[in-house]
């Protein structure tokens, strides 16, 4: 499925395109290569969280409960935080 101005660039070049049924978003391959991608980015992103210091985590949750008191202090509005 093309929208009209995307339909209109590919013939101007004369480019091939493919038809299909537009209630059929699992013949669309372009939802294929996000998955791969999505996957090829997940992984490293898990490997870099997996690797963080674990104090730093630690102090970071540690000072959620000051966080929050302040922000409720504040009534909502900015903080330091």
């Amino acid at each position: 499925m093309y929208t009209r101005r995307g339909l209109t660039a590919i013939n101007e070049v004369g480019g091939p395109h493919m038809v299909w049924p537009t209630m059929s978003p699992l013949l669309n391959p372009i939802l294929h290569v996000w998955d791969q991608l999505k996957q090829r980015l997940n992984d490293p992103l898990v490997e870099e969280f997996n690797a963080l210091p674990q104090n730093n985590v630690m102090r970071l949750v540690r000072s959620m409960k000051r966080c929050c008191q302040t922000v409720i202090a504040a009534k909502g509005e900015n903080t330091c935080y």
